[in-house]
Parts: C-alpha cells; sequence; structure tokens
C-alpha cells in the first residue's frame, strides 16, 4: 500500500504530456505587422512601401484563405507544425547534416577535478559513461524532474528522443528512428556502439539485470582500445554518415545489397542508446579558451562518430570530453540537462569512482565487421576529403569574457539575455556598418510537443540604439533612454514568441499549406525584402543562448557568409 502511495504522488516525466495544451495558430494581422516592423531595418523608404504593398495585398487576398486553411488543419492536430517543421528544417534537407546540422559542444569537467593529462582517457570515460547510463536509467524509469516555468509543465518529448535514436537517410528525404522505451512501455535496446580507429562494437551495459560498474565499463573499453591500437585500422564505415544525404542513402543501399550482415551491424549502431567515440587527438583546452576542443568536437575524425547518431560521446586521448548530436530529433536543452547532470555528479564526487573495483565475468565487446567492396572505400575515401574541404572553411572561436556576468547585468536590473543580444547587434553594426538580420531561438515548450521559434532580434529601436551609440553628438542620458527601450521590444518580443505569438513559424505553415495545395508561390515570399530580413533561413547572425550552467556549444552559420553565435552566462562570464 505505501508503495502505491509514493509511485501515484511522485511526478513522472513524461506525465504532463497528455494534457499540454496545442500549439495555437497566431491571428494573421498580428503575425503580418510583426513581420513588417521585423523588415524596418533592411529597408529604404521605397522598399518599405513596395512591402508594405504586397502585405496588404497578402492579407486581404491569397493570405486570408491559406490562413483558413491553416487553422482547418490545426482543428485535427494538437501540434500543426511538428511534422513540417522535421521535414522542412531536417529531413528534407540534402546538404551533409554532421557539419551543417549537427551541434557539438566540450565538457567543462577539466576546469575542475579533470585537467587535459594523457593516460586518463579510458579511467575518465568508463566514469562519465556511467552517469550517463544512470541517466538513461532515470529517462526509462521517468525520474527525470519534468521542466517547469512556475507551476506550469512544459513539453518533455524530447527526451525520448536522447538515446537510442538515429536518423536514417533516404533518397528524397530522412527518417528518426527511436528505440527507446520507458519501463512502462516495456523492453529497449540496452548496448551501446563504441566506434574506435574506424572499427566499430558493441557491447551490452546491462549483465544481469544490473548496469555495469565504472571498473566494468573501463574492462570493455580497454579491451576495444587495446586492440585498435595493435591491430590495422578498419575501415572507418562511419565516415558515410558526414556525406551529402542523398549520396549517403545511396552509399548505404549498396552496402546492405552486398551482404545481409551489413544490415544488421547497421541496425545495432542506430538502435545504440549512444555512440561512444574514441579519438586518438588531444585538444588544447583551458578555461578561458575552448575554441580548440568545440571545434574537434565539431569538426573531428569522421571514422569514429556516427554523424546521425542522437548522442555520440566523444572521448579525447588528453582525459577532456566532448558531445556531437544529430539535431533532428531534439533540441541542444536536452543536452544540456543530460551535461549538466553528468557534470555534478563528476563534482560530487570528485572525479572518481567511489565504489567497488569487483568485475564480474561479462562477455567481451562484439565487434560489427562489414563486409565492403571497391566501391564503398572509394565512397568513404571521398566522404571524408569532401568533409575535410568543407570543414576548413568554418573558423570556431570560444572565448570566455570575464570581466564581469549575469551578476551584474541582474544589479543593473537588465535581462542577461537581451544584454547579449544587443551588445551582439552592436559589434556587427561597428564591424559591417548596417544593421545584422538575427536569428534567436525561443523555445514554445508550454505547447504539446513544441520545440522552437524565431525571435528577430535585430530590431528597429536596437538599431536606434547602435546609431545612437556610433554617433559622438549624442548624449548619455539618450543612449540610456535608447537602450532601455530597445531592452523592452526584445524582452516583450520574446515573450510572444514563447506564448505561441511568433509570426516566422506561421509564415512557413502559410507558404507550405500553398506548396500542399499546388498554389504559385505568394508574392510575400519572393519580395527581396523576405529574403534580406533573414526570411527562410538566411540570417546573418545565428544566435541562441545555451543557458546559465556551464555547459555550452555550437552550431555552424546558417549561410555561407554569417555567424553563429551559442553562447552560456555565468554570474562572473560570459
Amino acid at each position: 500500500m505505501e508503495n502505491q502511495l509514493t509511485e501515484s504522488t511522485e511526478e513522472r516525466t513524461f506525465q504532463y504530456q497528455d494534457t499540454l495544451p496545442s500549439l495555437p495558430v497566431p491571428s494573421l494581422e498580428e503575425s503580418l505587422k510583426k513581420y513588417l516592423e521585423s523588415v524596418r531595418p533592411f529597408a529604404n523608404e521605397e522598399e518599405y512601401k513596395k512591402t508594405d504593398e504586397i502585405v496588404q495585398k497578402f492579407q486581404n487576398g491569397i493570405g486570408e484563405k491559406l490562413h483558413q486553411k491553416l487553422l482547418e488543419r490545426a482543428k485535427g492536430k494538437r501540434n500543426w507544425l511538428e511534422e513540417w517543421w522535421l521535414n522542412v528544417a531536417y529531413l528534407d534537407v540534402r546538404i551533409p547534416s554532421q557539419l551543417n546540422v549537427n551541434f557539438a559542444g566540450p565538457a567543462t569537467h577539466f576546469e575542475h577535478y579533470w585537467p587535459p593529462k594523457e593516460g586518463t582517457q579510458l579511467e575518465r570515460g568508463s566514469i562519465i559513461l556511467w552517469h550517463n547510463l544512470n541517466y538513461w536509467q532515470l529517462l526509462r524509469k521517468e525520474k527525470v524532474p519534468v521542466h517547469k516555468v512556475g507551476n506550469t509543465p512544459l513539453d518533455m518529448n524530447q527526451f525520448r528522443m536522447l538515446f537510442s535514436t538515429c536518423k536514417v537517410p533516404g533518397i528524397t528525404r530522412d527518417s528518426i528512428r527511436s528505440y527507446f522505451r520507458t519501463e512502462r512501455e516495456g523492453r529497449c535496446p540496452n548496448h551501446i556502439a563504441v566506434l574506435c580507429r574506424g572499427r566499430v562494437f558493441v557491447f551490452d551495459v546491462i549483465h544481469e539485470g544490473c548496469l555495469m560498474t565504472p571498473p566494468e565499463l573501463l574492462r570493455q573499453l580497454t579491451y576495444i582500445h587495446k586492440k585498435c591500437h595493435s591491430e590495422p585500422d578498419g575501415p572507418g564505415i562511419a565516415a558515410l554518415t558526414s556525406e551529402e544525404r542523398t549520396q549517403w542513402a545511396k552509399a548505404r543501399e549498396h552496402l546492405i545489397g552486398l551482404d545481409p550482415e551489413n544490415f544488421i551491424s547497421l541496425e545495432k549502431i542506430q538502435s545504440s542508446l549512444l555512440v561512444y567515440s574514441i579519438e586518438d587527438s588531444s585538444p588544447h583546452v583551458t578555461p578561458e579558451d575552448y575554441s580548440q576542443i568545440t571545434a574537434m568536437a565539431l569538426i573531428g575524425d569522421t571514422t569514429v562518430r556516427w554523424g546521425d547518431k542522437s548522442y555520440n560521446l566523444i572521448s579525447f586521448s588528453n582525459g577532456v570530453f566532448g558531445s556531437c548530436c544529430d539535431h533532428a530529433p531534439f533540441d541542444a536543452m536536452v543536452l544540456v540537462n543530460v551535461s549538466y547532470y553528468v557534470e555534478e555528479n563528476i563534482l560530487e564526487n570528485e572525479g572518481r569512482w567511489k565504489g567497488s573495483d569487483k568485475v564480474r565475468d561479462i562477455p567481451l565487446p562484439e565487434e560489427l565487421v562489414f563486409t565492403v567492396d571497391e566501391k564503398v572505400l572509394n565512397d568513404i575515401t571521398q566522404a571524408k576529403a569532401r568533409y575535410l574541404k568543407e570543414a576548413s572553411d568554418v573558423q570556431i572561436v570560444a572565448y570566455a569574457f570575464t570581466s564581469f556576468g549575469k551578476k551584474l547585468t541582474k544589479k543593473q536590473r537588465l535581462h542577461p539575455d537581451t544584454f547579449i543580444q544587443l551588445a551582439l547587434q552592436l559589434a556587427y553594426y561597428r564591424l559591417h556598418g548596417r544593421p545584422g538580420c538575427c536569428y534567436e531561438t525561443a523555445m514554445t515548450r508550454y505547447f504539446y510537443h513544441g520545440r522552437t521559434e524565431t525571435m528577430r532580434s535585430c530590431t528597429l529601436e536596437a538599431v536606434r540604439w547602435c546609431q545612437s551609440m556610433q554617433d559622438p553628438s549624442t548624449s548619455l542620458r539618450e543612449r540610456r533612454q535608447k537602450m532601455l527601450q530597445a531592452f523592452t521590444k526584445h524582452n516583450k518580443l520574446m515573450k510572444d514568441c514563447s506564448a505561441g505569438k511568433g509570426f516566422d513559424r506561421h509564415l512557413l505553415g502559410l507558404l507550405l499549406i500553398a506548396k500542399e495545395e499546388g498554389l504559385p508561390v505568394p508574392e510575400l515570399f519572393t519580395d527581396p525584402l523576405f529574403s534580406k530580413s533573414g526570411g527562410g533561413g538566411n540570417f546573418v547572425l545565428s544566435t541562441s543562448l545555451v543557458g546559465y550552467l556551464r555547459v555550452q556549444g555550437v552550431v555552424v552559420p546558417m549561410v555561407h557568409n554569417g555567424y553563429g553565435f551559442f553562447y552560456h552566462i555565468r554570474d562572473d562570464r560570459l
């Protein structure tokens, strides 16, 4: 009886999923009004007048019809955007996703108990892996606390996609396979895949009903490491996942056609809890300079990470760690959450394993040996070369700004995130002499399966403030006034976006309805100001707050001549 009582009162991770509100469709008039405001900084009088006319015509004509059809669609779906967003933002995209779509980041354990040190890779790896597996068990038992704002629960669906999830390439559209189940829902895979020097191994992390301990995991990792470092390298099948999507889909079909065992091996990688990558490199890192490790996490050795996997945990030779994740199934806040959990546990245990050193009699890892031919080997060589060429075009800098942090901005009653966004606008304005169209991630997790909305930080108020900062004749009082106006505007827009009142996803919905109905693309979307202001994913500044914890990460810029700007805010540094 007592057990039943605690069972029923304890909150479960996914218990509110059925009661979350549906994603609303904003009002057409409001969305178009906000859109017009957002293009203002990028237009002269004449251009703005023309766009204004296009918007009015759209509102009174085809726009109204499309909006009605969108409302109809929303009646039958709890999230009218979900499937569309997944396809348009991720699954239909044909460019290589490992570099262009995935997010990656370093672990911060080196700032305390684990400074870079050769010879620690495997022991530390067994501990970090164990903490990750504990988090997986908490998810299986639904014991990860529900995220809330005040008393309002947020959608937790993305947490189902962290483990045992993989994207599978298709000729025109990819798909996502998730093998994760909670304990209530039944069995789920309990093996991990380990990639080392172009070879792939798998082993179960549960033995006789119990999770392996760090000493037991260490034994498995040591076996793999030894084998790979004393025998020739493998073919590096994983490099194919860094290829252009259709290319990879064809290579995968060819691979499966060679030998049915290849398909079974691919399934084992796809369904694994996570991919554990053993890298041979030793990136430089200090608490003030994360540049090299961040770059290595994003663009390291393609033969030891599975680009389509929802979670690659990367271990470097000098005992520092990182991760690289497919962005399609979830947003970075999921990984921030698990990383923070691991970090706190490593801190609490002073970076050590304090349990028993006893190792049970556990089966050795199994190597997945692929049947390959000349074509596969050529495909791998080509994939590696293309990836290196593309990766060489990305410059990654991750420095700490240590003069002040959240404490000071809060003391001045300024929102820390807005503070950085405005500083970013000013930096761009000073560098380029013009406003920079900017995407900032806003979350919509108040709603069922909500993910993100576009918050456009380059407001007219922000631009006026930037101009005042560049004009020596402007008084301090006037600059302050303009700054506070820009703050107020930004905070209101962010609030609207989170409340389902953003306009970018709404406009996308109207465009997709037109396409589905076989109608011509409305003029609103072909107007030069649409893309000049960032529409259609043309934001020159692609930005996101990674949070207020120690965790950080990166994604490449949205456009070739753009900046990806991802930041985390601590009490004393940014």
